[in-house]
């Protein structure tokens, strides 16, 4: 028996817990569904870079986290007149290939399925806190030192920080990705919070809420880390996730990396 894309999809979506969205970007992005699929790259951004690893590697079907046309919606008709976009339609439509876009349900998977892999990438399994709590009770350490740590953990080149390196700190939230400032500082406002560790941050917002917290004597520190680099091993444990489910298809993760070059 022939399994189509689409039945990858439907498999995927039969495991997440409260049904199907009516309302979620995630959609295929580009390509025939129907089609048999040949092999699954997994990655955290279907770059021109990843689609062109996919195609070396033979697999016609891409699950990415994020958008793939610069939009939250992957609403191609802000950038039908843009040749960077039509040059990436074109690559992906030459080779065959089929975007799916993979986020409200990974994130709906109980526990959240980025969650998990960032989780096991940094080995704190033992220090996950009671139900869905984003905060973990780590042994001991400095906001200097636990940055290093998530250099070597995650692969991270640069992080940054607000507030002294030499604190010492052991409760720790994790939120990843882009969960916007107001979450973001109401973590911060917890008492039971000493540093947040998250993906991204408007450089207006939750850092001068930490700067400000600093001068005034609290106990805060804030890093970033990347929206990449804090959700890309989540996309990395689809794989292992998925293999169970679908082991007759050839299934591989390719990371994305980040777009910046620092100097």
């Amino acid at each position: 028996m022939t399994t189509t894309i689409q039945d990858v999809i439907d498999t995927i979506l039969d495991q997440i817990p409260g049904g199907r969205l009516e309302e979620t970007v995630d959609t295929v992005k580009c390509g025939d569904p129907t089609q048999a699929v040949t092999g699954i790259v997994t990655t955290f951004l279907a770059s021109c870079d990843v689609i062109k690893k996919a195609v070396e590697l033979g697999a016609n079907f891409i699950i990415t986290h994020e958008p793939t046309f610069y939009d939250l919606r992957d609403d191609v008709t802000k950038f039908e007149s843009h040749a960077v976009y039509e040059a990436k339609r074109r690559l992906l439509d030459e080779n065959g290939i089929v975007v799916w876009r993979f986020h409200d349900y990974w994130h709906r998977h109980v526990p959240d399925g980025i969650g998990i892999g960032v989780i096991r990438a940094l080995g704190w399994e033992a220090y996950v806190g009671a139900g869905d709590s984003p905060v973990f009770s780590i042994p001991e350490t400095t906001i200097g030192e636990l940055a290093a740590d998530m250099k070597v953990k995650l692969g991270i080149d640069t992080v940054r920080i607000v507030g002294d390196l030499e604190m010492p700190c052991r409760d720790v939230a994790l939120m990843v990705g882009a969960p916007g400032g107001q979450w973001q500082m109401g973590m911060l406002n917890r008492d039971d919070v000493e540093v947040l560790l998250t993906g991204e941050a408007a450089e207006w917002r939750t850092p001068e809420y930490v700067r400000d917290a600093v001068a005034q004597g609290r106990k805060k520190a804030l890093i970033v880390l990347g929206h990449v680099q804090s959700e890309e091993p989540g996309m990395a444990y689809l794989v292992e996730w998925l293999r169970p489910l679908i082991p007759e298809v050839p299934i591989a993760h390719v990371p994305v990396g980040s777009a910046f070059t620092y100097v």
